[in-house]
Order: structure tokens, then sequence, then C-alpha cells
């Protein structure tokens, strides 16, 4: 990826990687590209975002990309961040998961939809399993939110981070989320 850079910065549950490109002229700002969350090790996490990145080596985060991190930080402390203006970078993503994420993005925090919801909700309403394929492909988790999608029938769903359900519900209770489901224990 042209231009692209990323860095690991230490958090409350762990280290997390964030991944970025350049932007293509000076005036425009940095647009993220990808986000680790904590893995088994900062090592296995840092690992992951060099691979997604497409970069060699880490890199010295822009302004816009610190204030990201910044937000990330707060997020995972339990005070909510809105993640809705930062700028992403989604052009190699499919075009319905492009909509997946456009519409999980709008999920408050402390509240879910279900795999289904989201399927109706981007025009697509027999499409809940492609919504569960675009949750386990998300590159850019808590930015797009996809641990506030469960499954139909108050069942939390799968969560491709390590630590699994666990995980999600770690994320959904930092956000004043209910968590008190059996999958979740």
């Amino acid at each position: 990826m042209k231009n692209a850079a990323y860095c690991v910065f230490e958090t409350p549950l762990g280290a997390c990687g964030i991944a970025w490109r350049a932007a293509a002229d000076s005036d425009s700002q940095a647009v993220v590209t990808a986000v680790q969350l904590p893995e088994a090790t900062p090592q296995a996490t840092e690992s992951r975002i060099a691979r997604k990145s497409g970069a060699s080596q880490p890199g010295v985060p822009p302004r816009e990309i610190e204030e990201v991190i910044g937000k990330i930080r707060k997020h995972l402390q339990g005070e909510v961040q809105d993640f809705r203006s930062v700028a992403l970078d989604l052009e190699n993503v499919a075009p319905f998961f492009h909509q997946v994420y456009k519409a999980i993005r709008e999920i408050p925090p402390g509240q879910s939809r279900t795999y289904g919801e989201i399927a109706k909700a981007v025009g697509q309403p027999g499409a809940a399993q492609e919504v569960g394929q675009a949750m386990a492909k998300n590159p850019i988790p808590i930015i797009v939110p996809c641990h506030r999608v469960a499954a139909a029938g108050g069942k939390p769903g799968g969560f491709s981070a390590h630590g699994g359900r666990a995980t999600k519900a770690k994320l959904l209770a930092l956000e004043g989320a209910t968590v008190n489901l059996p999958l979740f224990s």
C-alpha cells in the first residue's frame, strides 16, 4: 500500500495497533486503514498490524492519527468516544461490506443490532450471513464497531479478535451495554 504506515500503542486492554495511509496531497489528512485489537502478546499485535498495513516497519503517526489513538485509549478506559468522524480508507473493501460498515458505524455505544437488522438496513434483508462475514473481516474494529452486532435471539454471535466473545463482552461492557447473556460467561 502506497504511503502506508503503522504503530503499536498501549491501552488498558493491552497493546493495540493502528495503520494509516498518508494523504495523497498535503492538504488532506491521513486515513485509517486498519486497527488491531490486543493479541496474546504485543509482538503478535505488531505482527498482525504490520501485515495488515503492508508497511515494512513502524512509522510516526501524524497528528490526526495521534488523535485517533488518544480516542481509542480513552474508549478502552471506559470513556466512550464517537468515532464516526474518523477518516477511513475502505477503498479495497467489497461494496456490500462497505455498506455494512457504514451502517454499523451508526449504532450508538451501549446498543447493539442483529445481523438481520443490519442486512435490512443496507437493503438486503436476506443477507444476515453475509453481514456476519463482513463482521469477521472488519479491518477497523472499534472505529467500525462490529462488537455491537449480535446474532438473533439474544445470542452474541462471534468475534474474531483475540479472546473472542469475552473480548466482545468487555467492549460492550465498557460502553455501558448490559452483557449478562450466558454465552458471554
